[in-house]
């Protein structure tokens, strides 16, 4: 069963979500809903042709920072100090460039321009981070997402240079910061580093720790 949302700002238990994961629709994007949703495993997801769309998958995709797998051609380009990681420094740019990445299989993109908007809001309430990664003074790959406790969820991230948007994800590992990294749906690109999939049961545990 799918849920249609109102002014109030709640949501259905995340366990009637339906098989693709899809559990409401409708709402809006204020921080106050974006901050509930994050911390009861429900993200948005959705285009400009649509309603606004409110996901909570039966399983997830997750990295732990314990668990990641950085190749041997990936250390050589840590240690040639090409990149420079800089954390919050260029939010809204990393926003846009996630949003205008090209992406296999993809039509257009699910990052909105209100969707923009409402994830710089809640950077600037010091809910959402960035990590970017520079080459010069070009920005050349980066990554987004929501803070939960000790769960960092992922939303998307971008590379105009090889192995930038990698660089990013694994400098975020390596704060020590977060004991989780939620990077929601499977890509090859992410298992490669180590990412796997939980139960929804056991992730909505990790974001009570």
């Amino acid at each position: 069963m799918i849920f249609r949302l109102d002014e109030r700002i709640l949501f259905p238990d995340p366990q009637l979500a339906e098989e693709d994961g899809l559990l409401a629709v409708g709402g809006d994007l204020s921080p106050d809903r974006l901050l509930l949703a994050y911390r009861s495993g429900i993200f948005p997801w959705y285009s400009d042709e649509t309603p606004i769309l409110w996901y909570s998958p039966h399983e997830r995709f997750v990295l732990f920072p314990n668990e990641l797998k950085v190749s041997k051609s990936m250390r050589q380009v840590i240690r040639s100090g090409k990149f420079k990681v800089k954390f919050d420094t260029a939010f809204a740019d990393v926003i846009v460039n996630c949003a205008n990445a090209e992406r296999i299989d993809q039509d257009g993109t699910w990052i909105t321009n209100d969707m923009q908007q409402a994830y710089i809001k809640l950077h600037q309430l010091g809910h959402a981070h960035s990590v970017e990664v520079w080459l010069g003074d070009e920005l050349a790959g980066g990554l987004y997402g929501v803070e939960v406790g000790n769960v960092f969820c992922g939303e998307s991230m971008f590379s105009k240079v090889s192995n930038a948007s990698k660089l990013a994800l694994i400098t975020l590992c390596q704060t020590g910061k977060y004991q989780m990294i939620d990077c929601q749906v499977y890509t090859n690109h992410l298992a490669s580093l180590g990412a796997g999939m939980i139960s929804r049961e056991m992730y909505l545990e990790w974001l009570q720790t």
